[in-house]
């Protein structure tokens, strides 16, 4: 049961559809989700608590160390121990809409842990043709530090898990037969992309393609967290080689735009759109 839900729309058609209040045990981070998000034809291009990882809830914005709280869900890696069980999630609470429309919304978001709130988040989602058979997915997220001292986030490989930077935007797409292919503008393959920076890297399904695009400079110089063999999943590394510290009152900022489009696209193809999603 849900309340509370956005559908995005595109020339007319359902694209997407936003919970803000799912009800999730605590273990799963619960915080507003994406699902299902498909491509114009009506390809389903996400996957929702999935058995490989009950944890990754379609598209949204998710962090597994914000100064020790989990705000991703599922164990905690510790460092010289593994992933561990620990009574140690967070909550990402929905406030309001600040605005709402068919093709986007504005919304105020509490990130709460056990000493209470941590981060206060504003997050702006768009969505917008491209062409006839792809659409753009825009999504920026603010994070303010609340507290009236220091935070940081970490990733499992701050933690001592090499390769495994993940926290920030993540796109869970829907697993099929294959893995998907994996490619950007000069690299193909899931271990030529991963931990790599790139203007954009695109997903590449059987009847589909997303092509992820880090829009700011702060954005562009995270590196893409990528997984094929295993399950389908992308997503930015906030933190990558060290934690990210967030000063009391300041305020970390991403926009990644992501192409949701029908067919398998090449590289020229990819990049056309991504320039399309991007431009001013």
């Amino acid at each position: 049961m849900t309340t509370d839900t956005a559908v995005l729309h595109v020339a007319g058609r359902p694209v997407g559809r936003y919970v803000t209040r799912p009800e999730l045990p605590a273990r799963l981070s619960p915080r507003p989700y994406l699902h299902p998000v498909t491509t114009l034809a009506g390809t389903a291009v996400t996957e929702l608590g999935p058995a490989d990882h009950a944890h990754h809830l379609g598209v949204g914005v998710a962090v597994p160390d914000v100064e020790g709280y989990n705000f991703w869900g599922g164990r905690t890696f510790v460092r010289d121990q593994g992933p561990t069980e620990l009574d140690n999630h967070g909550t990402q609470r929905h406030c309001a809409f600040q605005l709402r429309d068919p093709d986007g919304f504005v919304e105020e978001l509490r990130w709460v842990a056990a000493p209470g709130e941590l981060l206060r988040e504003r997050r702006t989602v768009a969505a917008t043709e491209l062409t006839d058979h792809a659409w753009a997915l825009d999504l920026t997220f603010s994070l303010t530090n609340v507290t009236p001292g220091p935070l940081s986030i970490g990733s499992p490989a701050t933690n001592g898990r090499p390769g495994a930077a993940y926290g920030g935007f993540f796109w869970r797409a829907r697993k099929e037969s294959g893995a998907p292919d994996v490619f950007t503008a000069d690299t193909e393959g899931e271990a030529g992309v991963h931990g790599r920076r790139a203007d954009w890297l695109a997903l590449a399904g059987s009847t589909w393609t997303l092509v992820f695009a880090g829009a700011t400079g702060q954005t562009r110089r995270d590196p893409w967290f990528v997984r094929t063999g295993e399950y389908p999943g992308v997503g930015s590394s906030l933190a990558h080689d060290e934690r990210l510290p967030i000063p009391p009152g300041d305020t970390v900022v991403r926009r990644v735009v992501t192409v949701v489009a029908d067919g398998r696209l090449d590289r020229d193809a990819a990049a056309s759109l991504v320039r399309k999603a991007v431009s001013p």
